[in-house]
C-alpha cells in the first residue's frame, strides 16, 4: 500500500476550515469566530502515562452570534510518540507505536431551538508500519476517518431528507452501497447505550477507512467534508426565524444534555484527545455553552417533543 500524501491532506484540511468558517460567519451574520493558533511539543504527560506530543492546530471558536451560540471549527495536526487506547482498540498490532493525526472538527450549537445542532469530523491517521510486516515496516499505516450527522431537537421531515439526500450524494462517486454502509455505521455509532437512544438522525460515519488506496479513501474523505455545508445551511437558512418561547428553550437545554453525555462517555475522539494528553480547549470546544438534566422527565404525549422521540430519534431510512 503506498504511502500518504500527508502534505496534500493538511493543505486540504486547512482549505476545508478556512470555507468553513467564511460561510458560517456569513451565516451568522452577527459575530465572528476567534483564532486560537496553539502548539504541543512536551512530555509532561509522560509521569500520567501519556505519550509525548509535538506539533498543533488552530482552533476557531463564535460564541453569542445572532444564529449560532456557540460555533466551534478545529484544525489540528499533532504527532505523538504512542497511539493511547482509544485507537488502538480496532488495531491492538499498533499499540504502543508513534502517530501522526490530523484533522478537521466542528460542532454548531444554535440558539433557536428549532434550528439543529450539527457535527463534522474528517480525519487521517498514520503509524510506523509493524516491523514485521510484508515490507519490513517502511511503508506506514495510514487511515481516514470522519463523517456528520444532526441533532434536532423538533423535527422536521424536510430537513431530514434534505439532510441524508448531501449524505447520500457525498457517497454515490464511490459506488450505491457506500451511503447505505455508512449511514448504518453512524445510526450505531451515534447512539447513546446508557439512554438506549440515537443522539439525532445520524448522516454519515466511517472509520479506519483504506478502501480502494489512498487516492481513493482521500476522495471520498473530501466528499464528505465538501458536502457539509451544502446539507446544513439550507436547514439552518429555513428554520431560523421560527417563533419559540421558555418552552422551547428548557427542551432544547435538555437534550443538549444527551450531547454532553455522549461526548464524555461514548466518544472516540473526545477520548483519543484525553488519553493522548491533547489540548484540553480544543478537545472540548464541541461542548455546548449552557445545558440541563432534569429528572426522569417524560414529554407530554402527543407533543412536538414526544414526536422527536416517536418519529425522528428512531432507526429510519429517510430517502
Amino acid at each position: 500500500m503506498s504511502a500518504p500524501d500527508l502534505a496534500a491532506v493538511e493543505a486540504w484540511l486547512r482549505g476545508l476550515q478556512e470555507r468553513i468558517c467564511t460561510e458560517l460567519e456569513r451565516l451568522d451574520g452577527g459575530a465572528v469566530f476567534r483564532r486560537d493558533r496553539w502548539s504541543r511539543d512536551t512530555d509532561d504527560g509522560a509521569a500520567a502515562g501519556r505519550p509525548r506530543l509535538a506539533g498543533g492546530g488552530e482552533s476557531r471558536v463564535l460564541d453569542d452570534g445572532a444564529l449560532f451560540e456557540r460555533a466551534g471549527v478545529n484544525f489540528s495536526d499533532v504527532s505523538g510518540s504512542a497511539l493511547p487506547p482509544s485507537a488502538t482498540a480496532q488495531r491492538p498490532e499498533l499499540a504502543g507505536r508513534g502517530f501522526r493525526a490530523m484533522g478537521v472538527s466542528l460542532v454548531l450549537h444554535p440558539r433557536n431551538p428549532h434550528v439543529p445542532t450539527a457535527h463534522c469530523n474528517v480525519r487521517l491517521f498514520s503509524a510506523p508500519a509493524p516491523a514485521d510486516g510484508p515490507d519490513g515496516g517502511t511503508t506506514p499505516v495510514w487511515w481516514f476517518g470522519g463523517g456528520f450527522d444532526l441533532t434536532p431537537y423538533y423535527g422536521y421531515e424536510e430537513d431530514a431528507r434534505h439532510w441524508h439526500a448531501c449524505a447520500r450524494a457525498a457517497c454515490a462517486p464511490f459506488g450505491e452501497a457506500v451511503y447505505p454502509r455508512l449511514k448504518r455505521w453512524c445510526d450505531d455509532y451515534f447512539y447513546l447505550k446508557h439512554r438506549n437512544e440515537p443522539r439525532g438522525i445520524g448522516g454519515l460515519f466511517f472509520d479506519d477507512w483504506r478502501e480502494g488506496g489512498f487516492e481513493q479513501a482521500f476522495a471520498l474523505t473530501r466528499s464528505v467534508g465538501e458536502q457539509f455545508l451544502p446539507a446544513y445551511l439550507p436547514i439552518a437558512r429555513r428554520r431560523r426565524e421560527q417563533p419559540y418561547g421558555e418552552r422551547e428553550r428548557q427542551w432544547q437545554l435538555y437534550r443538549r444534555g444527551r450531547y454532553v453525555e455522549f461526548n464524555l462517555v461514548w466518544d472516540r475522539g473526545t477520548l483519543f484527545g484525553l488519553q493522548s494528553g491533547g489540548r484540553t480547549e480544543s478537545i472540548l470546544m464541541s461542548m455546548p455553552p449552557l445545558a440541563a438534566w432534569r429528572y426522569d422527565w417524560q414529554p407530554q404525549p402527543g407533543s412536538a417533543e414526544a414526536r422527536l422521540y416517536e418519529e425522528f430519534l428512531v432507526r429510519r431510512e429517510w430517502l
